[in-house]
């Protein structure tokens, strides 16, 4: 079980880096201006358009990896522990120290 917790982890760990990257690799809606006046995106690796689709679409391939994985591991972790809440909790006395005994200041119970 650990092992496949280990092996969660190292996916959502990156997932949320990938994540973190492709956003920032993202150009946002005013760079579309520069794309106007020649700025050379149109001769890129994807085309005019197709790294802004491609990368898109990788975000939110890795986004809903991230959040699978962050769904198992709660799941993972979750024990479900009985518990009879704080009216039912065993009352737990320490036994009188010797020196405490003896002295008189004492409260009955």
């Amino acid at each position: 079980m650990e092992l496949f917790k280990g092996f969660i982890q190292v996916f959502n760990v990156l997932s949320a880096v990938g994540v973190i990257v492709l956003v920032l690799l993202q150009h946002g809606k005013g760079a579309d201006m520069g794309a106007a006046f020649g700025s050379g995106s149109a001769g890129s690796l994807f085309g005019s358009s197709g790294s802004a689709n491609f990368l898109s679409r990788f975000t939110a391939v890795c986004a809903i990896i991230f959040f699978s994985t962050c769904l198992m591991l709660v799941v993972v972790d979750s024990k479900v522990v009985a518990s009879k809440g704080v009216m039912f909790q065993e009352k737990v006395e320490k036994p009188l120290q010797k020196e405490q005994a003896g002295k008189g200041n004492v409260i009955p119970n």
